[in-house]
């Protein structure tokens, strides 16, 4: 019995000590957000990454990192990509799903840049800066939009993008990336991307970011072989035009999309990211080891859950953050987290206009939340987030809708209505694809405590919305939302704030605080 008592004794010690040191390393996902389409390079001991945010404003958004773990938004390459009525909000268009997609991240002889391309504006945008958290940047954009390019500087001074899906593409731009070199042409440098995952149809291969290690080319792409899961290919060459040769690199729970980058003290890594449903698609970080002259993803092919790099310390305050809206006098900006659904009208918000509250006024009618102008939005955050929020509505004007919001194709909406003279507290729910007005109570007073749960453990994706009259007792309000991820919006959910007319302009609501925690808290 004594040696039985002395196995467990040493057994729970193992346990806790595992548990410890696991705790201790970085976990993926990375990030568990909605952070897709990463394009990543180091300058020295920091690393840079761009990411995905397509119809939002600003958009183009830059992170930085000491650890590959660790992340925090110091930037966007753009506050407005470009004004037209799909990105504006205006005669009844819109461009979820579109905007900017995925960007390619460089830095060349003290300069960094940013490329995206846009279906909303049928351009390539090049964005340059020799200070990336402060800017300015320059921007120069042309046509074509080339599809999932990458901005590549040669050792000889030769520009490219690479970019296609499927049939991979190159073409030459001038030193200055303000356009295609004069005189040259597109060449196909490979011919079927997705050829060594068998894929015969599916998603073709695209995703396109090159690299050179060892004077050698390595082109990373994804590729979905139909009835198989998102893949990660790799071709390389001794010439840039070619000829290639590729293999699959890594298939594993579909994690895929992305590059290859390396620490300050040469250990290479792999980052990609993952389709998590209605919370978006989330980074991974693997191990990557070369044999052969090839870059090995994985262990044994898998990708790992825990990773030899620091813990996380969070994703709040530095991804997504609570806000008091408390500026001085002459700080009239959000902080990074914040970004606006769509261009945003400047003359409908305030944070100074009454100290420590957010102002959100109404400057034209809408009949859909949609395509209401002016949402304030962030990212929700998984396994689990909650974020509630104190709206005072004094100042509304019949016909007015604001609140707090699950922003997506299939939203839901708990906030205050103000019909004919009277104000009701609803909850709106529109994952049938139509908008439907759930519940509705009566509210006798001129502040309401808003907040919505989002539950995405396991893919569970579940929302439920709450509303309270003094912040302490909290009341379900509406059914729970049942959140999807949907191709028109290509987006995770996000928690937004709103306010917008459908009756008459000029009346606006004052957002007291914004709460976001990484729990559901019973």
């Amino acid at each position: 019995m004594k040696k039985l008592f002395l196995s467990i004794v040493a057994l729970f010690f193992l346990l806790a000590n595992n548990q410890s040191w696991a705790q201790s390393r970085a976990q993926n996902p990375i990030m568990f957000a909605d952070v897709p389409d990463l394009s990543m390079i180091r300058v020295g001991d920091t690393y840079y990454m761009s990411s995905t945010t397509m119809h939002m404003s600003p958009g183009l958004p830059i992170m930085k990192s000491k650890d590959l773990v660790n992340w925090e938004l110091v930037s966007y390459a753009y506050d407005v990509l470009e004004s037209n009525d799909e990105l504006n909000l205006d005669n009844g268009k819109n461009t979820y799903g579109r905007g900017s997609w995925a960007s390619s991240f460089r830095y060349h002889k003290g300069i960094y840049y940013v490329s995206t391309f846009s279906q909303s504006t049928g351009k390539t945008h090049i964005y340059s800066t020799n200070n990336i958290e402060k800017g300015p940047w320059k921007s120069i954009s042309f046509r074509p939009s080339y599809h999932d390019h990458s901005l590549f500087f040669d050792d000889d001074g030769k520009v490219y993008l690479v970019y296609g899906a499927g049939k991979i593409k190159l073409v030459e731009l001038n030193e200055d990336v303000s356009g295609v070199r004069p005189g040259t042409s597109e060449k196909v440098i490979i011919e079927n991307a997705s050829a060594p995952s068998g894929s015969n149809g599916g998603l073709p291969a695209e995703g396109s970011q090159l690299f050179k290690v060892n004077n050698k080319y390595y082109l990373v792409n994804i590729t979905w072989p139909r009835g198989g899961m998102r893949t990660v290919v790799i071709h390389r060459a001794d010439n840039i035009n070619g000829p290639y040769e590729g293999r699959v690199a890594l298939q594993d729970m579909g994690i895929a999309q992305g590059g290859l980058i390396d620490s300050p003290e040469g250990v290479w890594y792999a980052y990609l990211f993952r389709d998590f449903g209605s919370v978006g698609r989330i980074p991974y970080t693997v191990p990557v080891k070369w044999e052969d002259g090839w870059p090995v993803l994985g262990e044994n092919g898998k990708v790992p859950q825990t990773l030899e790099l620091p813990a996380s310390k969070g994703l709040i305050p530095n991804i997504v953050a609570s806000d008091k809206f408390k500026r001085k006098k002459k700080d009239k900006a959000l902080p990074l987290v914040w970004q606006w659904n769509h261009n945003p009208d400047h003359q409908l918000w305030s944070v100074t206009e009454r100290k420590g509250y957010l102002r959100l006024k109404t400057g034209r009618l809408d009949t859909a939340f949609l395509q209401a102008k002016n949402t304030l939005t962030q990212r929700t955050i998984g396994p689990q987030s909650s974020a509630n929020t104190l709206i005072e509505l004094s100042n509304m004007k019949d016909g007015d809708f604001a609140g707090l919001a699950l922003l997506q194709s299939k939203y839901g909406l708990v906030g205050v209505k103000y019909e004919n003279g009277v104000k009701s507290i609803v909850v709106v729910n529109a994952e049938s694809g139509k908008a439907v007005e759930q519940e509705k109570v009566l509210l006798t007073q001129n502040i309401v405590y808003l907040k919505a749960d989002c539950d995405f453990t396991n893919r569970k994706d579940v929302a439920n919305f709450f509303y309270s009259l003094d912040g302490k007792i909290w009341n379900a309000i509406g059914k729970p939302l049942k959140m999807s991820y949907t191709i028109p919006h290509f987006m995770g959910y996000r928690y937004g704030l709103f306010n917008y007319s459908t009756k008459n302009t000029g009346g606006f609501v004052d957002f007291d605080f914004y709460r976001i925690e990484n729990q559901i808290i019973k």
